[in-house]
Formats: C-alpha cells, structure tokens, sequence
C-alpha cells in the first residue's frame, strides 16, 4: 500500500522528477504561462502553491527554502516582492489549468497552467452591488424625465375633455334657438328707430328769418 506517498511517479526516478519540477516551477514563475500535459499540470499545482505559500510568508526562512527549488534568484525575488500584493487575498487557489486538446504524434492531453491575477481573485458580489447602485442611481434620473411627459399628458386629456363637453352642449342645444334670438332682436331694433324723430321735430321749429317776418311786418 503506498501510504504518505502524495503525487506521482509519471514513470520517472524521484532524482529525474524533481528536476524535472524544479526546472517547470522556475518556468511558471518566470513566465506566469507554461504548457504541458495534464498530469504534470496538475502535479506542479502542488508544488506552485507550496512556494507562493512561503513567498506570503515572506520571512528569510521561507526565502531560503524557496531558493533551495526555484532555480533562479531574480525569480524569487519577484516572487517574494508581489505576493503580498497578488495573493494576500486569496487564501489558495493561485493557478488555473486550462485543457487545449491532444498533442500530435503521441495525442498526449495537452494543458495550459497559469497563474491567477489580483482581479480575478476578487469575489464577483461587489460586481453586482455595483451595477444595483448603478440602477438605484438611474432611477430617479428616469422618474424626473418621465414627469415632464406625464404632465403634458394629463394637460393634453383636459384639453380633450373641455372640447367634447362644449361639443355635447352644443349638440344638446334645441334647433328653434336661433329663431328666439332673431325675434328677441327684432323689438330691439323697433325700439332703436325711434330715435330717429327728434331731427324732425327740429325742422318743424321756426327759423330765425320767420320770427323776425312778423315784426317787420308791425
């Protein structure tokens, strides 16, 4: 039974194993992208989060166990230099494996492991709390243009109102109407002609010259 013997053999030495896996962490690293075949993605997840765990760490314990793997010293110094930044959210999780096809020749599956960025670690509810604040925002924006519209609306419908009322009550009105004004006018202007008789009445009056006839006359 093979127990407390974690990973695989991938039909290797341990010798050719872990310098194979020194060799491919140095290169993730280096590179934040690197491809290979399945098995061996998803053994060097191991073996990547074990040295981000100790960049986190950040002590010089843990640098030194780090450069006892990782091959070159600017990449753990990177390494160390942004981890904190990169990865101090996250607790595990730093790699991705993404599966491409088949290999030609031997049609091995083929992966791309890779490291996850600060952004993407990020929890995807405060996404959403913000697109609701964007919403709540455009609301009112959209209430206060739609009340302009309303009114005129409202002001439009009274306006049709007040026609089809004075339309009815001119349909109500009886057809003898006009007749009843037309004779109502007449004894006005029968009392109008009157006024007329006064210029006769001063014509009748004597002028002066036929006064002044009967003193000559005496």
């Amino acid at each position: 039974m093979r127990h407390r013997k974690a990973g695989v053999k991938l039909n290797r030495t341990s010798s050719h194993r872990k310098a194979m896996f020194r060799n491919m962490v140095t290169s993730l690293f280096k590179y934040e992208r690197i491809q290979t075949t399945d098995a061996k993605a998803k053994e060097l997840r191991r073996w990547a989060d074990h040295i981000i765990t100790l960049a986190k760490r950040g002590d010089l314990h843990a640098r030194r166990q780090a450069l006892s793997i990782v091959r070159e010293k600017d990449v753990v110094h990177k390494l160390f230099s942004e981890a904190g930044e990169r990865f101090g959210a996250m607790e595990g999780g730093y790699t991705r494996i993404v599966k491409v096809g088949r290999r030609r020749g031997d049609a091995a599956p083929i992966s791309i492991i890779e490291l996850v960025g600060p952004s993407e670690g990020k929890p995807r509810r405060k996404r959403r709390k913000k697109k609701k604040e964007a919403a709540a925002a455009a609301t009112p924006v959209a209430a206060a243009g739609q009340a302009p519209e309303a009114e005129a609306q409202e002001t439009e419908k009274g306006a049709d109102a007040e026609t089809s009322e004075e339309a009815e009550a001119a349909a109500a009105e009886p057809a003898g109407a006009p007749a009843d004004e037309a004779d109502a006018a007449a004894p006005e202007a029968d009392d109008a002609a009157p006024a007329e008789d006064p210029p006769a009445e001063a014509a009748e009056e004597p002028s002066a010259d036929e006064e002044a006839s009967p003193e000559k006359k005496s």
